[in-house]
């Protein structure tokens, strides 16, 4: 038989011989062809293959490895496979195939071993780059390829002996070295096939690049680039004809470009001339994988260029990024890198933070080291004259024993009755302390009678048992009939008061030093404690804050619900959304067809209007229609801020509802771009609290500080009273001074509650009377200031965006800047009305009107009327048919006014003895009563209280609060009314009514005539019920703080009142179409049937169901009536006005 081990060159033998274990070779008969063969002899290959087959069964893999080897060795010059075929008659062998286990391969089978490609191999597939394709996992698969390879075949007869002694196994160092060596020569033949792979592609680059250059030339191009499509993340080559370009002279060229329209990754290069005929000059660039385009042009390196005609050069980039998602890609970076700012901006303020609490902490200390020291030396200055004072004992009256005592013994006090005042008291009793009353009584113990013996002291003697307190210097104590507040008589050394020494204290400046130090340590606890309990509060009302405007918002984008909403509620940049509208409650109601427009940023986006939609029926089968899609792209912009529509019945427009001309606003949330703030200017007579009148002040600071904190720009213009509040003004600094109206004007500048306030002082003296209103020029001098005012931001340089002009007072800057000031630098400027009142200055406030670019009314307005009419329904009635308000009902809006959470917060309220908030509501308002009735003197009761805080005049009632003040009391409930009348006669009235009342109910009533800023929040804490019982009120902010304080309003049915208040009984879907619930109780009459409905209904759940009536308290105080969400749609108003 046959036996046939095919080798192949390159396998690398090293990860044979590494593997150990012995190898088990079974003979194998009748299964191999016997294939041509080329004869040599070898006496080693004979030897080595007689000995192999005719002595061997079992091999060590070793030997077995080393004697392949050495036979590879004197084979592999020729760089052929070499086959070896070996010839032996195995009859007197065991019979068996001989073979190693592993895949079935096409080749011979027999004298076979599988082995797994070496890691020589391995190595060098990896040094040239390339996977060997042609490696198998045998060692006898051939190799088909570069020539046929020569067989050899030896015709081993049986031999019966073997050359004895010889050695066929190699060195395991030997072997390692031929293997390298075979491995060298693999790189080597890998190289230079390499190499000349590396020559052909070059040679076949640089014909593709003439033809480029040829066909260029032809088209009269000097430019092109290799290869001729450019692709993201490739390298490209720039090719220029400087023969054909302005740099023909140069020496020298450059590239110098960016990618993306100049918008990304910026470079610079040199080219260098090629061999290209023609002096054709290059250089190599990576293209980004962010590009879509290439922009450049071409240099010398200083002033002279190549751009193309002024048009510069472009080569356009396939297979990446298109325009958009390259902004949409730049807009993703650019939120990375907001975000890491935030991060590292939030870092260096947490250090900053840490500094500045480090810095306080040590001023802290030091202060509270010097006011320790500064107590210490104070009670120290006090102890002298008791220790001046102070014996052991005072002869037949008093006497210690034992006579050396220390602090914490315990000593017998003996007093002799019969010796002071006493004598005839039944009872002796010490009242004590030590240091001279350091902390105030600390001893009390009643004596005893003392039986002593007949030699003793004269007199009658009595004794108690004492522990003198540790760290006294000295005890102080006075004898009394009687203990603390029962004794009547008592014994104090003719005011002297006793004093003892401690015979065995502590040296006195051992002793100060200690009291220092724990004065130290007490001062610095309470101050740790304090600043605990600050902090937790500080935390608690951000939170509630936090929460109240995210439940607010949510609350508005639920209020539209009935007209528009979108899915999800809130808007996220950065993803999908769908706008649902419901045109039955709009001016297309009915229409076949309708249809959506839409952008963002207030119609400024990038990317243009959105194309318009036609809408289909929503799937929840209510009369809303959707956007078909996701309003026409697959997502928000990440750089929205706003997103913006309009409804059409056609797709070229025809009716609109466009939100009365405000259009369709939701925030987006979540985006990179923030809204560009305005510059609003309110120019007003009023401002709390350094002068405030009536609600006008209120409004113009809370507005202004809401709007301020939604990162806009906020300024206030205001005459100089000097009867302003100074101390309420920070920084108050001289500014600048101008001359107009025949006077000079000096202008100072400070902050009131964090606004930026204006004051001017005309010198004319028109603001130096004493008071804000009262006087017979107020007309004139408004309209003054009004114009100085105007002159002022002209003078200045200011340009704002809105001049908010407010009441008479200031209506006159509206028809002043359309005539006077439109045209002189102001032209950006859009003018602002705000009636707050329609009962004082009508003819002022109708001119406002005609030149205003948009109008308000300090009045609220409800919501599905708001997207009709965009006025209140109840307001609008009464002042539509006003004739200074209905030729502009055009431009006229409501909006419902709110009150200053921080002003107005039970959390947070110095007025009040017990902070609370919705949670412990019933706790706070019953300790907030419970002070008010001290205050006033009223019966400590737990009775129903009506508080009423107004200003007495006709329109808030008087009559209809005079009657509400009897019923209150005819239901044995308590009333406190708080205000003034500027009519004295109505003044006088009240003031008669308030005499009576004391007189006749003085444990129940209490008016209070006069203006009290804390006692007013104590009313609101205290009160169970706020009556509001105006003929007319434009909003009102009465019963919107009664509701920040828990108290339930009693209002009339008018104005603001109507659409803030909502009846427990009458009210609930319209308080459910604003997403609200029932918070008070309201009448329709202006009489006392009406009064008495309201205050009967009230009165009676606050006595028949005291529970519910907690939890309505509880639900009008969670309830949002602050300026989150007015001062948003004051901002629509701002932008309307401004289109």
């Amino acid at each position: 038989m046959e036996v046939c081990w095919q080798m192949q060159r390159p396998a690398s033998l090293r990860p044979v011989f590494q593997q150990k274990g012995r190898l088990k070779i079974s003979t194998c008969t009748g299964f191999l062809p016997r294939p041509k063969a080329y004869s040599f002899s070898t006496n080693l290959v004979l030897n080595w293959w007689s000995y192999f087959l005719c002595r061997v069964d079992i091999l060590t893999i070793d030997m077995f490895v080393s004697q392949l080897a050495s036979l590879e060795s004197q084979y592999n010059s020729n760089g052929f496979l070499q086959q070896i075929t070996a010839s032996a008659d195995f009859s007197r062998k065991k019979q068996g195939r001989m073979s190693a286990s592993g895949p079935k391969s096409s080749a011979p089978r027999g004298f076979g071993r599988r082995t797994t490609v070496g890691s020589s191999q391995k190595r060098t597939q990896k040094k040239n780059g390339e996977k060997d394709s042609n490696a198998t996992s045998t060692v006898t698969n051939e190799v088909s390829g570069v020539s046929k390879l020569p067989e050899a075949k030896v015709d081993v007869q049986k031999q019966g002996s073997v050359v004895s002694g010889e050695r066929n196994v190699l060195d395991r160092s030997e072997i390692e070295d031929i293997s390298e060596r075979l491995d060298k020569k693999k790189a080597e033949d890998d190289a230079l096939l390499e190499q000349k792979l590396k020559v052909e592609r070059e040679n076949l680059r640089r014909k593709e690049i003439e033809a480029l250059a040829e066909e260029s030339l032809a088209r009269g191009d000097r430019m092109f680039v290799y290869p001729a499509t450019a692709k993201p993340d490739e390298d490209i080559e720039v090719f220029l004809n400087k023969n054909l370009s302005t740099l023909s002279s140069e020496p020298d060229v450059l590239i110098m470009g960016a990618f993306n329209e100049w918008r990304w990754k910026s470079f610079t290069r040199r080219l260098e001339k090629t061999w290209i005929h023609g002096e054709w000059w290059s250089c190599l660039l990576h293209i980004p994988k962010e590009a879509y385009r290439m922009d450049f042009v071409f240099f010398n390196g200083q002033t002279v260029y190549d751009n193309n005609d002024s048009k510069d050069f472009c080569v356009d980039v396939k297979g990446g990024m298109d325009k958009v998602e390259f902004e949409n890609f730049l807009l993703e970076e650019k939120w990375r890198e907001q975000e890491k700012l935030a991060k590292e901006e939030a870092e260096r303020e947490r250090q900053e933070e840490e500094k500045r609490r480090i810095e306080t902490r040590k001023a802290a200390i030091e202060a509270d080291r010097a006011q320790a020291k500064a107590e210490t030396h104070k009670r120290r200055e006090m102890l002298q004259p008791a220790l001046q004072k102070a014996v052991v004992s005072a002869k037949n009256v008093w006497y210690i024993e034992p006579s050396n005592f220390k602090a914490g013994d315990k000593v017998k006090l003996y007093y002799n009755k019969s010796s002071g005042p006493l004598a005839f008291a039944k009872e002796i009793w010490i009242h004590g302390g030590f240091n001279n009353w350091v902390d105030g009584l600390s001893i009390v113990e009643k004596l005893v009678h003392a039986e002593l013996k007949a030699d003793s002291k004269s007199g009658e003697w009595w004794f108690a048992e004492v522990v003198v307190p540790v760290g006294a210097l000295v005890i102080d104590w006075v004898f009394a009939d009687g203990p603390p507040k029962g004794a009547v008589v008592y014994d104090n050394n003719s005011l002297q008061d006793f004093h003892a020494l401690v015979p065995l204290r502590t040296p006195e400046e051992l002793y100060w030093s200690e009291e220092e130090k724990l004065m130290f340590r007490k001062l610095q606890e309470e101050r740790r404690l304090k600043e605990e309990a600050m902090l937790v509060k500080m935390e608690k009302t951000a939170r509630l804050k936090a929460e109240t405007k995210e439940r607010t918002l949510k609350k508005f984008l639920l209020s539209q619900k009935d007209v528009v909403y979108t899915e999800p509620l809130e808007i996220q940049a950065g993803r999908p959304v769908t706008v649902l509208y419901n045109p039955s409650n709009t001016v297309l109601n009915g229409k076949p067809e309708v249809w959506f427009r839409g952008s963002f940023n207030r119609w400024t986006h990038r990317l243009g209007p959105l194309p318009p939609q036609k809408m289909e029926a929503a799937d929840d089968g209510s009369s809303h229609v959707k956007t078909s899609g996701k309003i026409s792209v697959s997502k928000v912009p990440l750089d929205a801020y706003m997103m913006d529509f309009v409804f059409s019945e056609k797709e070229d427009g025809g009716i609109f509802d466009n939100r009365n001309g405000l259009d369709y606003h939701l925030p987006v949330m979540g985006g990179i771009s923030k809204e560009p703030p305005l510059h609003i200017v309110h120019i007003a007579v009023e401002m709390a609290p350094i002068a405030k009148v009536g609600g006008l002040g209120d409004v113009v600071t809370s507005l202004s500080r809401a709007v301020q904190e939604l990162s806009h720009n906020v300024d206030i213009i205001f005459p100089k009273y000097d009867c302003l509040k100074h101390n309420f003004v920070k920084d108050l600094q001289f500014n600048r001074s101008y001359h107009w109206g025949g006077t000079e004007i000096k202008v100072w500048h400070g902050k009131v509650e964090g606004i930026s306030v204006y004051f001017l002082d005309p010198q004319n003296g028109l603001f130096q009377r004493g008071c804000v209103y009262g006087c017979a020029d107020d007309s004139g001098r408004f309209g003054f200031f009004c114009h100085a005012a105007l002159e002022f931001l002209l003078q200045g340089g200011f340009h704002p965006d809105i001049l908010h002009c407010h009441d008479w007072s200031s209506a006159p800057v509206s028809w002043l800047f359309k005539d006077q000031y439109t045209h002189y630098g102001l032209i950006k400027t859009r003018v602002v009305f705000t009636i707050h009142n329609l009962e004082f200055g009508a003819s002022a406030i109708g001119k406002a009107m005609t030149f205003a670019d948009k109008a308000t009314t300090a009045s609220p307005e409800n919501i599905i009327c708001y997207y009709k009419k965009m006025v209140s329904p109840t307001y609008a009635k009464e002042v539509a048919g006003n004739s200074v308000i209905s030729p502009h009902l055009y431009k006229f809006h409501g909006i419902i006014n709110g009150i200053d959470p921080d002003i107005w917060d039970p959390y947070n309220d110095n007025f009040i003895p017990v902070p609370y908030t919705s949670e412990n509501v019933v706790e706070g308002k019953r300790a907030a009563k419970e002070e008010l009735q001290n205050r006033l003197g009223l019966k400590n009761a737990d009775l129903p209280l009506v508080g009423i805080i107004t200003r007495l005049t006709h329109q808030k009632g008087i009559h209809l609060i005079k009657h509400a003040i009897w019923r209150t009391l005819e239901r044995n409930g308590q009333v406190v009314l708080l205000g003034s009348a500027p009519d004295p006669r109505i003044q006088n009235d009240f003031v008669n009514l308030a005499n009576q009342l004391h007189s006749s109910h003085g444990d129940r009533a209490r008016l209070v005539l006069t203006y009290d800023e804390p006692l007013s929040h104590l009313i609101y804490a205290g009160a169970d019920f706020i009556l509001v019982p105006s003929i007319f009120e434009p909003c009102g902010l009465t019963q919107l703080i009664a509701m920040r304080y828990g108290a339930v309003p009693v209002v009339r049915k008018t104005g603001g009142l109507y659409d803030t208040v909502f009846d427990v009984d009458h009210d609930k879907e319209r308080a459910q179409a604003q997403v609200l619930e029932p918070n008070g109780f309201s009448f329709d009459g202006a009489d006392a049937p009406g009064v008495d409905y309201a205050l009967n209904r009230a009165i009676s759940a606050w006595y028949d169901g005291r529970e519910w009536f907690n939890s309505l308290c509880k639900t009008v105080m969670e309830q949002d009536w602050s300026w989150n969400r007015p001062a948003l749609e004051y901002l629509e108003l701002y932008h309307s006005a401004r289109k």
